[in-house]
């Protein structure tokens, strides 16, 4: 199934960088939501060496439209030098939320009725 819509995932140093990056997204309409979730701790090689980190991830609701603007602005506002940017289709979900997340990130949808 093509799903137009993504769950994107983002790992961040601390919770003040992910901030910047999650306003910055929402506000320029690459993402219609995203949330905050401190407290991770990542463990991954990086040349050569194990590292064990603190992290904040980034859970963010965009489509495939908005994915190159989602992306090119992480890379951007991203501190590290090969940040983490991934996402999974989105094959389920209330059709109201999903219309209000196309709206919120190429805008081909009339609002949601309230």
């Amino acid at each position: 199934m093509d799903s137009e819509h993504l769950m994107a995932f983002c790992t961040c140093p601390n919770p003040e960088v992910a901030g910047e990056i999650a306003e910055t997204l929402v506000g320029d309409g690459h993402v219609a939501c995203a949330n905050i979730v401190p407290g991770l701790t990542s463990v991954y090689a990086w040349k050569g060496e194990v590292h064990r980190d603190p992290e904040t991830l980034l859970i963010m609701k965009t489509t495939r439209v908005a994915w190159r603007r989602l992306e090119e602005t992480i890379l951007r506002l991203h501190p590290d030098e090969l940040p983490e940017i991934i996402a999974v289709p989105v094959t389920r979900g209330l059709n109201d939320y999903l219309a209000w997340v196309t709206y919120q990130t190429d805008g081909r949808q009339q609002p949601p009725a309230e």
